[in-house]
């Protein structure tokens, strides 16, 4: 396994927990737990998903060209595409679907957290 952990900035834990609780709860994620340093702190399937204010004390930005992915069935990305948009996230790029590249099948859906950061539910058909 080479995931371990991914960690994004945020300028509004209190808006980030209201998104990603309802994005992870669509997948059958776990709420957010804030840790001792203040940051968000998400566990599942052995992995780790942090949002925490920077700690340069500098605003929180989105990284250009990143996304993260997550991996669920068709139905989770659908749901998990449909809380985000409810829960204060955009829909990007086309809407939830199949897309073929390279020789592969894969379910693909889009969406940007409040603070702008890139996020993919993935499916592998």
């Amino acid at each position: 396994m080479m995931f371990s952990h991914m960690m994004v900035g945020s300028n509004d834990l209190e808006r980030s927990k209201k998104f990603y609780d309802a994005t992870f709860a669509a997948f059958g994620g776990p709420e957010g737990i804030v840790d001792p340093k203040g940051r968000l702190v998400y566990r599942h399937n052995g992995a780790a998903f942090l949002v925490t204010r920077p700690i340069d004390g500098e605003p929180a930005g989105c990284g250009n060209g990143m996304t993260i992915g997550f991996a669920m069935t068709p139905e989770q990305a659908d749901a998990w595409w449909k809380a985000g948009q409810e829960a204060g996230g955009t829909a990007i790029e086309d809407p939830p679907g199949v897309r073929e590249t390279a020789g592969m099948k894969l379910y693909l859906a889009y969406l940007r957290d409040p603070d702008g950061n890139k996020l993919c539910a993935l499916h592998r058909m």
